[in-house]
């Protein structure tokens, strides 16, 4: 992975990786000892509240990384003399 010169674009990979971390954890731990009693809707809950966060950052990422490639794309024709 390459350094970001953006600090919000680097906090967001950084964020994204942690989450996603997270969100395997969880949904590991729950499949390998099942939902303890009243405690599922909490679990549900930080697994859906994981994912959002994961959306955004991925969104965030790439937004950044599709203007950052249209900025830097050069065609043979935008140099070529008129």
């Amino acid at each position: 992975m390459m350094a970001d010169s953006n600090s919000t674009i680097a906090w967001n990979r950084v964020q994204l990786r942690n989450n996603r971390d997270a969100l395997k954890r969880l949904e590991t731990a729950r499949f390998r000892i099942g939902d303890i009693v009243g405690t599922s809707g909490e679990t549900q809950k930080a697994i859906t509240q994981l994912k959002r966060k994961i959306a955004q950052s991925e969104r965030c990422i790439a937004d950044h990384e599709a203007t950052h490639q249209a900025a830097r794309r050069h065609r043979p024709s935008d140099l070529s003399p008129a």
